[in-house]
């Protein structure tokens, strides 16, 4: 069987100052067809920090220089939204629920089931994939706005308000066959088919606040 094209894509990056664990880790990914990447400490991995095909981390919890923890805290401080799977050995729960809350997407206690294991980054990997398309969605939104005038961006936020167009000429001082135009030029820069899909659109690049 194929593996997904989503995880196929993306490269799942193991940390572990184990040799011995690292390289059954890196065995049983390859196994699942995934692609993979070991180092022997976080600070190899930050000196050699993967481009896009950076998919999913996972990461012992203990480790001399830099931790787990210490990686957690570094990728955040770097702004890399990676989904982190952290595996901690016996009694080390604690730090363990310490990640989670810095932002790891899961944790494993040695010795872990291996099907468990290999879920976990699969569903982290469908997330990364999620995320990546979000973000571009989002860019490719915000390069349809600023290539709005100045004019145009006033009635679209109008629009996004909730105004009518005869609401939306007042505000401006134009008339609304005016707003009209401009309406159905913006609608065509935007590329939205109708008035939901543009404050959708709005939602996406934080032109309104969803709750």
């Amino acid at each position: 069987m194929a593996p997904e094209k989503t995880t196929a894509q993306r490269v799942v990056h193991v940390i572990d100052d184990d040799e011995a664990l690292r390289e059954s880790l890196a065995f049983l990914l390859r196994a699942a067809q995934l692609e993979v990447k070991s180092f022997p400490s976080a600070r190899a991995f930050l000196d050699e920090l993967p481009d896009e095909s950076l998919g999913c981390v996972i990461t012992d919890v203990r480790m001399p220089d830099i931790s787990g923890i210490d990686l957690l805290r570094r990728l955040k401080e770097l702004k890399i939204g990676v989904p982190v799977i952290v595996v901690t050995g016996h009694g080390d729960v604690a730090l363990a629920v310490e990640a989670m809350k810095i932002g790891a997407a899961d944790f494993f206690e040695k010795p872990f089931d291996d099907d468990l294991l290999l879920a976990s980054v699969r569903s982290a990997l469908r997330e990364q994939e999620g995320q990546k398309k979000r973000y571009a969605e989002r860019a490719e939104i915000e390069t349809r706005i600023a290539a709005l005038s100045p004019r145009e961006q006033d009635v679209l936020r109008g629009l996004i308000e909730g105004r009518a167009n005869k609401q939306i000429a007042f505000d401006l001082g134009i008339s609304p066959r005016t707003v009209e135009i401009y309406r159905a030029n913006l609608m065509n820069k935007m590329q939205a088919d109708s008035l939901s899909d543009l404050v959708r659109m709005a939602l996406v690049a934080g032109m309104l606040d969803a709750n």
